[in-house]
């Protein structure tokens, strides 16, 4: 992680003019001698830095020498600031130290390097079982950057009917759902969402974006992520369930199974969402040894008729 410790202290010496070894090892976490080691290390890589002594010395950049990191695209900022957000999958140790580096960043960038960290949501589970294309759809990268930058978009969208719309909206963040690229926006209608892979046109106004009071991406995307889920799978039903089933159940059912207590005779409370009550009863006739479906009566009439006819062609 040496390399990230260095920008870091190039960055910071940037930002305050002057400083010294202890306060670069307070700022980046390290030991007062590998700060040293470190301001030496970049004299001797070239970087124009040098030392003062005496009790109002330092270290300083020859001549305010400056390393300009405001002309990163925006695929770069999602390359190295992303990382240090909510949806990677980077060790804890690479996020710390990439938060230093943002830290350090002069004031006018921080803010962007820091929108950047918190733009993207990554929802590992895809909705219904259809293959979509896994690389990124044409406009991400500008959807992307209004994110970061805070301005408004002229989208052109196409919706699943094929209708084509035009409409400005305050780009919010990005969700990864799956294969699928979704936009988070508030609108004239209040929040949406957009399949990216839908966008037929991405054209910045430079106005800035309306965000919401304490808005968290994260925490807004499972609100829109559940109400699309109670939106395919609006039939519920009930059954009980042998408690060393639940684990597998939970595998092969993930957010549409809910469980609850146990019941007299030892068994688990269950309720299990779905699309039809004909398309509930193929997918659990097979763990008859596990589950007893209490109800709707509906369920339960497929469910036997599913018995019977695998009686009268097995039995």
């Amino acid at each position: 992680m040496r390399t990230d410790r260095l920008v870091a202290t190039l960055l910071l010496l940037q930002r305050r003019e002057q400083v010294t070894a202890a306060e670069v090892a307070r700022e980046l976490e390290v030991s007062e001698r590998t700060a040293r080691r470190d301001l030496d290390a970049l004299a001797m890589a070239g970087v124009p830095v040098y030392s003062m002594q005496g009790r109002s010395g330092g270290w300083r950049l020859v001549g305010g020498a400056r390393t300009d990191l405001s002309g990163l695209t925006a695929s770069e900022a999602r390359a190295l600031f992303l990382v240090a957000g909510q949806a990677s999958a980077a060790t804890p140790a690479v996020k710390a130290a990439l938060r230093k580096l943002v830290h350090a960043l002069p004031q006018p960038f921080r803010v962007q390097a820091e929108a950047a960290a918190s733009s993207l949501v990554m929802d590992p589970q895809r909705w219904g079982s259809s293959r979509v294309e896994p690389r990124p759809p044409r406009f991400l990268d500008e959807l992307q950057d209004a994110v970061i930058r805070g301005v408004q978009v002229r989208l052109g969208y196409v919706d699943r009917e094929g209708a084509e719309t035009d409409r400005t909206v305050h780009p919010l963040g990005i969700v990864a759902k799956g294969p699928s690229w979704y936009l988070v926006s508030t609108t004239e209608a209040g929040l949406r969402t957009f399949r990216i892979d839908r966008v037929s046109a991405a054209d910045p106004t430079g106005e800035p974006v309306h965000r919401p009071e304490n808005f968290d991406l994260a925490a807004s995307w499972r609100e829109i992520a559940d109400e699309v889920d109670r939106k395919r799978t609006p039939l519920e039903i009930q059954a009980v369930c042998a408690p060393h089933a639940i684990g597998p159940l939970r595998m092969m059912l993930g957010d549409r199974l809910d469980v609850g207590g146990s019941t007299t005779d030892g068994r688990i409370e269950v309720v299990i969402r779905g699309h039809s009550e004909y398309a509930l009863a193929c997918e659990l006739a097979g763990l008859v040894e596990w589950l007893e479906v209490t109800g709707p009566p509906g369920v339960r009439d497929h469910l036997a008729s599913i018995g019977n006819a695998l009686v009268e062609r097995y039995g």
